[in-house]
């Protein structure tokens, strides 16, 4: 139903009452009508059911003081489709003219006696009918969003890497270029007067909207139902993209990419893609946070008296890191920038930990060697501060 429509229904003479009746006697009017045309009292009498919904439609207006403030102004304005300009209009008569060009709120709404789209915004919000504009404009349908997952290589989580991702997603249907309709041309749903919404009481002069159950939100009815999407404009399609993973993702880390999801209808944006990445391990290398983690096994001479020894990086050639006299077994060193690149261009640090490696079996120089180790440190004892401490706990 047009706005138009709205203004030109005269909503006391549905209920019977005069334009000065007070709220109670409305409300009185109301009941004794919906009683005596409820449809469980009329199984099957169709006038009843129509006026019934006549009679609820009045009574949600005149029982509403802003509603019925608002609804008697816009009679008095245009006077049942009549348009009446003031002094200096061009002429003391009425004439009839296009509400939908006024409510539209383009520069032809503004020309019609300078009211602005300023009307549309009151109409839309009096008679519930936010979104549709006048004449039953369909508004833009956001796309889904879709989920999708990819499993990267360590070293793609780490350097970023562009990959093929497969999706399957609801696109406009092609046999009906989206409409819905075998012939291309689909109707405007007349229930939601194609809002996709429809509007319900909750009491207390609220209203609150539900997705239209004719049209199942679209705005849009199918005179002959596409055989392909089944009057849905929708099929489901798949489709290769090529995503760019950025540097330095971590193993169930989620990403949304803006705007790649499933097509939007009647002009709208499209939804959003997201990535759950899976992350393979390295047999070399671990992460913690920027940091790349790796153990270098070393001698025991090179732990007891010093050295240079190299270590390997991800994707880049070894470094050279030198051990002190003396170092112990478990000893974690730092190569600085050599870890897991950052947001901001940098990268983190290679964290190296020393594995002192005990040869399982000794023999020849290398055997006579230790044992004269052994004998010339024969004084030292490594656990006498474990036992001193002890007996001292």
């Amino acid at each position: 139903m047009s706005t138009k429509d709205f203004i030109e229904k005269d909503y006391y003479k549905v209920l019977g009452v005069p334009k000065d009746a007070t709220d109670a006697e409305i409300k009185k009017a109301y009941r004794k009508l919906a009683r005596e045309n409820h449809p469980d009292a009329n199984t099957g009498n169709t006038k009843a059911e129509e006026r019934f919904k006549e009679i609820s439609e009045a009574n949600d207006i005149l029982g509403d003081p802003k509603k019925r403030k608002e609804y008697d102004e816009a009679r008095a304005l245009f006077g049942s489709g009549g348009f009446r300009p003031g002094p200096g209009a061009g002429g003391g008569g009425s004439f009839n003219f296009d509400l939908g060009d006024l409510f539209g709120g383009g520069a032809q709404g503004q020309g019609a006696g300078g009211f602005g789209g300023g009307l549309g915004d009151v109409f839309g919000g009096l008679f519930n009918r936010g979104g549709a504009g006048a004449g039953g404009r369909t508004q833009p349908r956001r796309g889904q969003d879709i989920e999708s997952e990819v499993t990267l290589s360590f070293t793609e989580a780490v350097d970023g890497a562009t990959v093929p991702l497969r999706m399957s997603s609801q696109q406009p249907c092609k046999a009906c270029s989206g409409t819905g309709d075998k012939n291309g041309t689909p109707r405007v749903c007349p229930t939601c007067v194609g809002t996709g919404q429809v509007a319900r009481g909750s009491g207390g002069g609220f209203s609150l909207t539900d997705p239209c159950p004719d049209c199942k939100g679209r705005g849009l009815l199918a005179e002959t139902p596409c055989e392909v999407c089944k009057g849905s404009g929708r099929a489901k399609s798949s489709r290769t993209m090529q995503v760019r993973i950025p540097a330095g993702v971590s193993d169930g880390q989620r990403i949304r990419l803006r705007g790649k999801g499933s097509p939007g209808e009647r002009g709208g944006p499209a939804g959003d893609l997201y990535v759950v990445v899976h992350v393979d391990a390295h047999p070399v290398f671990g992460r913690k946070g920027d940091n790349l983690t790796v153990t270098v096994p070393v001698t025991f001479p090179e732990a007891a008296l010093g050295g240079e020894v190299k270590v390997p990086t991800l994707g880049g050639p070894p470094v050279t890191l030198k051990l002190p006299p003396g170092t112990p077994n478990g000893r974690t060193m730092r190569a600085r920038g050599k870890g897991a690149a950052r947001a901001d261009g940098t990268r983190g640090d290679l964290l190296v930990t020393v594995e002192v490696v005990v040869p399982e079996d000794v023999t020849g120089k290398a055997r006579d060697a230790l044992e004269a180790y052994r004998e010339a440190s024969a004084d030292e004892d490594p656990r006498a501060e474990l036992f001193q401490a002890a007996k001292g706990a």
